[in-house]
């Protein structure tokens, strides 16, 4: 549940921040997140009846905390991310830019888990095959949208995931651009097989954690720190080959965001500029309804 915790927690800044697809779309999505979230994960956990308002008070609390001490300082980093729209990039600055979000995701999971760790002493074996069910339909999906058998479908596919994030910042991308993309794609380290199978190992590591904890009857504090402990492996792997794989990749990544950056246009950059300004008023707007 902890892992299903991080993901709902990362999807749920990454959306903030990327627009949902316009400024209604993050006001409406935000303002109804909680139902989001107990769908969510209950199509994870498939709660019974009394452990549902636990968890739905949990995820109510969480939000109350997240629109009152976390929407205006996203709002400030979405002022500094325009501010650097309008300038040259370098790999470097968009690793760290990279490493901020990082830092933001970790500070509402971090908020997560004493609530996680209540609800965990209430799991039972119908909780953990319906985590394993979820967990194992969640990697047909993934295989399905990064593993095509067909290799040029494999990069189109790819080409076309890119293109969307680009294009939702930036505006339309030229023919050059596209044909940027592409290449890119083409010699980029990413192993999508690789990445499955560490996601597998994670997803096995998280079910036996949660037993585990169950059967010892583990106290609050260690509960919280075997929840803390499984975030900080989905990050960092223990297979150092892997954590070498991921550095690799993560240093291509903000090599291609800087290249690409530098060669928007000026009309690309004004239109970032207006899509991050939108986003921060956004923020603004909702974390102005937050409960005094």
């Amino acid at each position: 549940m902890f892992w299903v915790k991080k993901s709902i927690i990362g999807s749920l800044l990454l959306a903030l921040l990327s627009g949902l697809g316009g400024c209604s779309a993050v006001r409406l999505s935000y303002n109804n997140g909680h139902q989001l979230a107990w769908w969510w994960l209950d199509g994870y956990v498939d709660f019974a009846s009394e452990q549902a308002p636990a968890a739905r008070l949990a995820i109510g609390r969480w939000f109350d905390w997240h629109r009152s001490t976390q929407l205006l300082p996203y709002a400030e980093l979405l002022v500094a991310l325009r501010a650097q729209a309008a300038e040259p990039l370098t790999p470097a600055l968009a690793c760290r830019w990279n490493e901020r979000l990082r830092e933001a995701v970790d500070v509402a999971f971090e908020r997560a888990l004493a609530d996680a760790a209540e609800l965990v002493p209430g799991l039972g074996e119908p909780q953990f095959r319906a985590i394993e069910q979820r967990f194992a339909k969640s990697l047909d999906d993934m295989r399905d949208d990064y593993l095509q058998p067909d290799p040029t479908a494999r990069r189109q596919a790819s080409v076309k995931r890119t293109l969307e994030w680009v294009d939702r910042l930036y505006g339309s991308a030229d023919a050059a651009q596209r044909a940027a993309v592409a290449a890119s794609v083409a010699v980029s380290p990413f192993d999508p097989e690789r990445w499955l199978a560490e996601r597998q190992r994670l997803q096995r590591h998280t079910v036996q954690t949660l037993r585990r904890l169950v059967a010892e009857r583990a106290d609050t504090e260690q509960r919280i720190a075997a929840l803390r402990a499984l975030g900080l492996r989905s990050a960092q792997s223990p297979d150092p080959s892997y954590r070498a794989y991921r550095q690799r990749l993560i240093d291509f990544n903000c090599a291609f965001a800087a290249q690409f950056h530098n060669s928007t246009s000026a009309s690309q950059r004004q239109h970032a500029r207006e899509a991050l300004q939108g986003w921060e008023e956004d923020l603004r707007a909702l974390a102005a309804q937050a409960q005094p």
